[in-house]
């Protein structure tokens, strides 16, 4: 049994286009491939639960995931305690720096839920990054556009996995949806349903 599991990033949502894009094309060429695109809660270590526990509720399952933005950062958390593979899309590497300007009240665009960015948040994700990853299990795809992130940051950490510099683009990642043919062929999914190596 596969199953994909999507995570999105800050105030964002399944209904984001990634996301959305991503759903369309699992359901029209792999639709035996069972998808997961849970709303994440606002507190870090809640979002990582939730992700946790849906990983947990198929233990025997075939999983690979996709992060997009801190959907990224959790994706390389989970692909290195369970050993998946994941596809990063322009990533935050290291969301407890990024995030300290956020921090007090925000409002998800998406849901419309108004909730609070605390300085704790900051630390648990500082607690969840990891060091040393295994380069073999990932894909990165970066635009140098991103105007949230410096790409460089992640061209740095994933130096030794797949990775995809396009030049220009934003952190929506512009035509995001002709890469989605790559992303199948890096988990070398087949449309019959199984993977090209038992």
């Amino acid at each position: 049994m596969q199953r994909l599991l999507i995570i999105h990033g800050f105030n964002s949502s399944p209904g984001s286009m990634k996301a959305q894009l991503t759903m369309a094309y699992f359901d029209k060429h792999f639709p035996q491939i069972k998808v997961h695109a849970p709303q994440l809660k606002s507190s870090p270590l809640q979002a990582l639960q939730q992700l946790q526990d849906i990983i947990a509720s198929q233990p025997n399952a075939h999983w690979y995931i996709t992060g997009s933005s801190l959907g990224g950062f959790f994706a390389t958390y989970l692909s290195e305690q369970y050993g998946h593979k994941a596809v990063l899309i322009n990533p935050a590497v290291r969301p407890f720096e990024l995030l300290q300007d956020v921090i007090g009240e925000q409002t998800n665009p998406y849901t419309n839920e108004t909730y609070h960015v605390l300085p704790q948040h900051m630390q648990q994700l500082q607690d969840m990054y990891q060091n040393r990853i295994d380069a073999n299990n990932y894909m990165v795809m970066v635009q140098t556009g991103d105007e949230v992130l410096d790409y460089r940051q992640a061209v740095e950490k994933y130096q030794h996995s797949h990775l995809i510099v396009q030049q220009g683009g934003d952190h929506s990642f512009i035509d995001f949806e002709k890469m989605l043919p790559v992303i199948v062929k890096f988990f070398q999914l087949e449309n019959n349903g199984h993977s090209e190596r038992a």
